[in-house]
């Protein structure tokens, strides 16, 4: 049976992801078809890559993952079918694989359509539908198209360490409005050394200075500070919504001085 996920920013109000889903079933019957999510900012390859790449390695091998975040192809970005960690990935060459993984991927293809009419406004259940249903079926990524080298570079900001001081930036909010940032468990470690410190954002009055490894530490509606599931370092309130109460947004600065 294969499993077929999806990371699209087309929401639920509309038909569009039902129309995939029937896609992928009237082509793959016994397809189990799994939501990652579809509530991706529009067009924002950031969040979709930071979703997908702390989930897909929890799927069992040679599962399928469809990407429709910025999925249009022109004459300067292909569409990409990639082997990478025993699984497969479909999605256009946005930028969006660049982030998705940290280490080269073992085959990258372009997706040849021949004479496929594929529609230039919906090529998620067009072209990546058939191109799932190609891999399901057991055919070959090398059958799809042709080779590609490498793919599209996206450099995304990187905390960095200055002296006493961690600069990083919010990256994602979930939906109970905890904050994640990009300032990884290991960078904070090292540049800490046991050292006492101070979680600063949005506006000085706000600082944490210590971190918790679960909610429940502190009292409901108190603020916190701990490392999440995907290892970078998170803002919450226990039982609140840190992004509203804190005026947090994605790309917001977030900083760590150590004394």
């Amino acid at each position: 049976m294969a499993v077929i996920t999806l990371t699209t920013d087309l929401g639920l109000k509309d038909y569009y992801v039902g129309s995939i889903k029937g896609a992928i079933l009237k082509d793959i019957p016994s397809a189990h078809i799994i939501d990652i999510s579809h509530d991706i900012p529009s067009f924002d390859i950031s969040v979709a890559s930071f979703c997908l790449k702390n989930v897909y390695k929890d799927f069992p091998d040679g599962s399928i993952h469809i990407i429709g975040v910025a999925p249009s192809a022109d004459e300067n970005t292909l569409h990409l079918v990639i082997e990478k960690d025993g699984h497969f990935f479909i999605g256009a060459d946005n930028g969006m694989f660049s982030l998705l993984f940290d280490t080269p991927a073992e085959k990258i293809y372009s997706i040849r359509t021949g004479d496929r009419k594929v529609s230039k406004t919906f090529p998620t259940k067009d072209l990546f539908v058939w191109t799932a249903a190609h891999l399901a079926k057991g055919g070959k990524i090398e059958e799809l198209g042709d080779p590609v080298e490498k793919v599209r570079e996206r450099i995304n900001f990187r905390a960095i360490s200055e002296g006493n001081i961690i600069k990083g930036m919010v990256t994602y909010i979930d939906s109970y409005g905890n904050v994640i940032t990009n300032i990884s468990k290991k960078l904070f470690i090292e540049v800490a050394q046991k050292r006492t410190f101070a979680i600063i954002f949005r506006r000085a009055d706000y600082t944490i200075d210590e971190i918790c490894f679960n909610y429940n530490e502190v009292p409901e509606g108190e603020r916190l500070a701990l490392f999440s599931s995907s290892g970078f370092l998170e803002i919450a309130i226990n039982k609140g919504h840190a992004s509203s109460l804190f005026g947090l947004k994605l790309n917001d600065t977030v900083r760590v001085e150590f004394f």
